[in-house]
């Protein structure tokens, strides 16, 4: 537990955040030499932080596994060993030379697909929206005209009652013209709302 601990403090000041202080004044003063020496500790870094996450899975029980991390950063970032730049140059570039054109026609395939994969999810999920919408105004509808559908005539009735109650439509009410025989609506509407025949 003390050794993972210490690994994991090791791996966070010396092999992140000190190397990226150093990066940040390589970028500050454009020294090209210091610019190429981060760039490679980087690239090894990031192999470095792949491989590890398959090997804390696998290898804590091997002896001495924390301790061996802690001596390959110190290593890596070492100016006596430089061990990020001999990982780089022997093994890295060359690997990464070889294989360039394969990788990025890969990673150019991958990007393609990855953007076609999108757009489709998300055609999908508009037409998945859109009908959605479309059922739902439906039933909102449906169940409006149900609603409406449920009011019996006398609720209809007492409506036009109070209705009828205020003042100018008492007014209106007494000339014969001016209403187009309000009697007729009961007669001509029955309880399921439905007009009948005259």
């Amino acid at each position: 537990m003390v050794s993972w601990i210490i690994s994991r403090l090791v791996v966070l000041i010396f092999g992140t955040l000190y190397p990226a202080y150093s990066s940040y004044k390589a970028v500050k003063t454009k020294n090209v030499k210091e610019y190429v020496k981060w760039m490679m500790y980087w690239i090894i870094f990031a192999l470095f932080t792949t491989a590890e996450t398959f090997t804390d899975l696998f290898l804590p029980w091997f002896p001495f596994y924390y301790e061996l991390k802690i001596a390959f950063v110190i290593w890596l970032l070492s100016p006596y060993t430089k061990g990020s730049s001999v990982l780089y140059r022997k093994f890295v570039h060359p690997t990464l030379s070889s294989k360039e054109q394969e990788i990025d026609e890969y990673l150019s395939q991958a990007k393609d697909r990855s953007y076609e994969a999108v757009v489709q999810f998300g055609r999908r999920g508009l037409n998945v929206a859109a009908s959605a919408a479309v059922t739902a105004a439906a039933k909102g509808q449906g169940a409006l005209s149900e609603r409406l559908r449920s009011f019996s005539m006398q609720d209809l009735t007492t409506i036009r009652g109070e209705s009828s109650s205020d003042p100018a439509e008492h007014v209106s009410s007494t000339q014969p013209q001016a209403q187009s025989a309000p009697g007729n609506i009961t007669e001509t509407v029955d309880n399921s709302g439905r007009a009948k025949a005259p």
